[in-house]
């Protein structure tokens, strides 16, 4: 897989900026069938930063209700990559 199939792209909450200002980690969408050295290797290759540790979580889609008319959102898989000390990846730089 190619890096930019296994990101799918940031998290921005504000428990994610919290996480990236206090802690050096960044939290990523990523591809469900990706493991924790992809996504190592990955976010290494396509930012230059080097990584400490990877951790995946399984999320699960909420159930939405309109009406009389239940939905499901998709299942997704979250990693929070913790850097090593001294690196950065700023996405919304200058804006």
């Amino acid at each position: 897989m190619i890096e930019y199939d296994i990101l799918r792209g940031p998290v921005v909450t504000e428990k994610t900026t919290l996480q990236k200002e206090l802690l050096n980690q960044v939290t990523f969408k990523v591809a469900k069938d990706a493991n924790r050295v992809e996504i190592k290797n990955a976010v290494e290759k396509a930012f230059n930063a080097q990584v400490k540790q990877v951790r995946t979580v399984q999320v699960k889609g909420k159930t939405r209700q309109r009406g009389r008319i239940i939905g499901k959102k998709k299942d997704w898989k979250k990693a929070v990559v913790t850097l090593m000390p001294g690196q950065r990846i700023d996405f919304f730089e200058g804006v």
